[in-house]
């Protein structure tokens, strides 16, 4: 299991724990759960909502729903990648319910893992889940069910309040995905990969539709003999110059570089390493 989702189920997990033997559920839901008559006053409540939760089946779909998605991402990203990307999907899920989930108190991951099943679907939309461990079904066509039983259900006055919440997830996850590097890898490398590879052959002196050399008259030999002999002059110079790196190598220099930022980020980048981001940038936008 990957670091940021382990830690995320022991939290979680640690939290309920709490709740049901040290504290009341009351104690903690009061001074955890996002509570919009308290707000502004409770600024942590954003961030600390996301960890408690209602009972332990609200828990078991939130951590078994992360668990069997999240490592897969985070292995695709990064740990630090993750954790910030789950953190600000349960901000947009918190501000959905601050916005539109009317007065009710919030609890509960559902906003975070959700924006983490959006990812899950942009980045294999064709991976094979199962909607309730049994219906099968490709993972982008799981999350557009999510999006329309969320707006289908969210429409009930009476159950609004946690569905907004996924919503709001899902529509902050998006946005991440849009803004950073991470949405941005998959279509750079699209682009970078099918440049076609230059030829490694050498320009030749005599096209081919002419005929051969024996067949010209004598003096023509002569000529060529004087330029054979200016080329063999220059030969050792041309040797000297560095090799022209071809578009399969640049392509793959760049694939490194785009490794890199998805896993430490662009502060990883040396001064060579951005400019060969630039260069390859200019040279997209001159497509």
């Amino acid at each position: 299991m990957t670091p940021a989702v382990q830690w995320l189920l022991a939290l979680n997990i640690g939290v309920v724990f709490l709740q049901l033997t040290l504290f009341t559920p009351e104690v903690l839901l009061g001074a955890l759960a996002l509570d919009p008559g308290a707000f502004p006053g409770r600024l942590w409540t954003l961030v600390s909502y996301m960890f408690v939760h209602a009972g332990l089946w609200h828990l078991s779909m939130n951590m078994l729903t992360l668990w069997m998605f999240g490592p897969r991402v985070e292995n695709a990203w990064s740990t630090r990648s993750f954790t910030n990307f789950y953190l600000w999907c349960g901000l947009g899920g918190a501000i959905a319910h601050l916005m539109f989930g009317g007065g009710a108190g919030l609890v509960g991951a559902s906003g975070a893992v959700s924006g983490v099943l959006l990812a899950y679907a942009l980045r294999w939309p064709d991976e094979q889940v199962f909607l309730f461990g049994v219906i099968p079904m490709k993972s982008r066509w799981l999350i557009v069910w999510m999006i329309v039983i969320n707006l289908a259900i969210g429409m009930s006055e009476s159950t609004r309040i946690g569905w907004v919440a996924h919503l709001g997830g899902i529509a902050f996850g998006w946005l991440f995905l849009q803004a950073s590097s991470l949405g941005g890898l998959a279509r750079v490398r699209g682009l970078v990969s099918p440049l076609p590879e230059e030829s490694e052959e050498m320009p030749r002196a005599v096209p081919r539709g002419r005929a051969p050399m024996r067949d010209r008259p004598r003096e023509m030999d002569e000529v060529v003999a004087r330029s054979n002999a200016v080329v063999l002059r220059e030969t050792r110079a041309v040797q000297q110059l560095p090799r022209k790196e071809t578009a399969k190598e640049h392509a793959a220099r760049v694939n490194l570089v785009l490794d890199k930022i998805s896993r430490q980020g662009m502060a990883s980048l040396t001064s060579d390493e951005l400019r060969l981001l630039e260069d390859m940038s200019k040279k997209l936008r001159d497509v």
